[in-house]
């Protein structure tokens, strides 16, 4: 391999050392390509572009304001948006799906259920009562999946039994309950297409819908299924960064959203036989090494895991990287976050891929779709395949291990149900925080890493640093933590950081001031928390002096969790707008009349200091209106 760094010009990155290792590298990767496509179309920025049928391309412009058909910038901004909203609703409703299926499965073959207690709450929630344990499980799961597959005019009874009250009579008085989940998923599609609708109100109201059901079922339900499954998040410090990975290991990275698709395998890595095998090899055994938001939700449950997960290395733009440290001997796949540009590093490096869902096919993986009833003997064939990757190229590959990347006491496992724990059962001794104003706030930073707006999480990180300079609490949940834990946000020395009320908070309590809840699924979990802080406060949710910011948000599913955000009434901030400033009715729409429509309001701004100020009025003027 070329020891010259492939072209030394990359994106900046708020992780230094991480920029400096990618710098180095002798392949190219997403942080050199960057650079290429600086220059961005104009129309698609806006979003007054149309290619829907053969009488285009069209591009609204000031001497062109119609397409042929007819359609305006509003039609085609909205069209377009509502498009993009359907797709990301249709990610999570696949994840919620196979998760839910992988419940009903277990609980038909009488498998092991890690989270008793995460399913009696399913069961408090969902009237489930009655029969044993799997019993329970099984009726819990097809309740599930028998909302997502109503057809669209049958409203989901779920709904009702997960919303805070207040909101379900606000979503019911917009008439945007959504039907079956997967159905809104089709009549979205449908609607936007050529020569359909072309009232941009009607689409936007939509795009709630679809909110509502993306953030309730795709986010919430998952979680809970999964505590139900794969056990309940606990409170721990835990090893980040490129530092996790052991070369005395097999090493497996894990890429996507679909934890429970990993169970089987997760276990039998750690039995007698295969580590056996493993030591036969010349390791020391199997280690998985958490990349995206599978490897955040591995680590949310870090606690049930340690004999086989060593650590969360890095967010969706670290996972090039995280393989070219020549640390890692197989990635496995299961959905989105996993970028094809890993496909030439893999090559180059010898690092066998698989892919057990073809929703995240890579070109170059071997494809081994999963099946529970076959997964003894799935987990034994990826086990052969990786072993035999191991052979091939440990010799031949050149490690550039990065021992000093990341942290060692990152406090993890925080979910609605460990914090609530933490602060004694009770919600109370954060509200009186928040009343007292030793907490100002409380900011939900949420969602992607992308490389624009300054760079590899460079707003994401110091908007953070910014809140919590005043005494703003941070909840994170997404690619976005996994950039935050890296550079030091989540060790308890991080408190030197925060305001001086804050600061004293979090040294008492021995905790950070950004509290890391896990993957993009786990919006839903600050949902649960936003939702019991407004009940333990007698309040709606638009009332709270909470905000939420996706500041570097990247793709289709981060739009449907910021309608789901709006639906909710929370204010949003976006570092980026969407593709939707050639609109005038669409802004408007979001960022004025939302506010009288749900309570929530759409911010944009790519600057980490104004943002911040923009936020912290905002929470001053929530808690001005409830006199504390």
């Amino acid at each position: 391999m070329n020891d010259a760094c492939y072209g030394c010009s990359t994106c900046a990155s708020a992780d230094k050392p991480l920029e400096s290792f990618i710098a180095s590298l002798p392949m190219e990767t997403s942080h050199h390509r960057v650079d290429s496509q600086e220059t961005h179309c104009g129309f698609g920025l806006q979003g007054v572009c149309c290619r829907l049928c053969a009488n285009g391309p069209c591009r609204i412009t000031p001497d062109a304001p119609r397409g042929v058909c007819g359609a305006d910038a509003d039609v085609m901004v909205t069209r377009n948006l509502l498009r993009a909203v359907a797709s990301g609703s249709g990610c999570y409703i696949h994840v919620v799906e196979n998760t839910a299926l992988n419940l009903l499965h277990t609980a038909r073959e009488r498998g092991k259920i890690k989270g008793p207690g995460a399913l009696e709450r399913l069961c408090g929630l969902f009237g489930v009562s009655g029969g044993g344990e799997w019993e329970r499980a099984e009726k819990v799961a097809s309740a599930v999946l028998k909302d997502i597959y109503r057809p669209v005019y049958e409203k989901m009874e779920l709904v009702e039994k997960m919303a805070y009250p207040p909101r379900f009579k606000k979503w019911a008085g917009l008439g945007i309950l959504p039907g079956g989940a997967a159905a809104e998923v089709y009549k979205g599609v449908v609607k936007c297409s050529t020569n359909l609708n072309s009232d941009p109100v009607d689409m936007l109201f939509n795009c709630l819908k679809l909110g509502i059901s993306t953030g309730i079922y795709g986010l919430t339900l998952t979680n809970l299924l999964n505590d139900v499954l794969l056990g309940e998040p606990e409170i721990r410090p835990a090893t980040v960064g490129l530092r996790v990975i052991d070369p005395d290991y097999i090493n497996i990275m894990i890429t996507g959203h679909q934890h429970t698709m990993f169970v089987r395998l997760q276990e039998r890595l750690t039995e007698p036989d295969v580590t056996a095998r493993a030591r036969a090899a010349g390791a020391k055994g199997f280690k998985l090494v958490g990349c995206t938001c599978v490897g955040q939700d591995l680590q949310l449950r870090g606690a049930h895991y340690t004999d086989i997960f060593d650590g969360h290395a890095g967010n969706n733009y670290t996972s090039e990287a995280i393989l070219a440290t020549g640390g890692i001997d197989a990635v496995i796949s299961e959905f989105n976050c996993t970028l094809p540009g890993i496909e030439g590093i893999c090559d180059e490096l010898l690092v066998k891929q698989i892919c057990v869902d073809d929703v995240a096919k890579k070109a170059n993986a071997e494809y081994i779709p999963f099946n529970f009833a076959e997964r003894e003997k799935q987990a034994d064939e990826i086990i052969d395949r990786v072993i035999a990757s191991y052979k091939e190229r440990r010799s031949k590959v050149e490690l550039r291990l990065q021992k000093d990347h990341g942290f060692e006491n990152t406090i993890t496992g925080v979910s609605e149900g460990s914090l609530k724990k933490f602060l004694g059962g009770s919600w109370k001794p954060l509200v009186d925080l928040i009343v007292s104003g030793d907490i100002k706030g409380v900011a939900g930073v949420v969602g992607c890493s992308s490389l624009v707006t300054g760079g590899h999480d460079v707003l994401t990180v110091e908007l953070v640093r910014e809140l919590i300079a005043r005494d703003i609490i941070i909840l994170t949940a997404g690619c976005s933590s996994g950039g935050i834990e890296n550079v030091g946000l989540m060790v308890p020395e991080a408190a030197e950081l925060a305001g001086p009320r804050l600061k004293a908070v979090c040294k008492k309590l021995g905790i950070p001031p950004v509290l890391n809840f896990g993957p993009c699924l786990a919006i839903g979990r600050l949902e649960i928390v936003a939702t019991e802080l407004a009940e333990t406060l007698g309040i709606d949710m638009p009332q709270l002096p909470l905000v939420l910011s996706a500041a570097q948000w990247l793709e289709e599913q981060a739009l449907a969790d910021g309608c789901f955000g709006l639906a909710l009434g929370l204010p949003l901030h976006l570092g980026k707008p969407p593709f939707v400033t050639g609109s005038p009715v669409t802004v408007k729409v979001l960022t004025e009349d939302m506010k009288n429509l749900t309570g929530g309001q759409v911010i944009i701004n790519d600057d980490p200091k104004a943002s911040a100020d923009i936020l912290e009025k905002i929470i001053l003027e929530k808690r001005g209106a409830l006199k504390i």
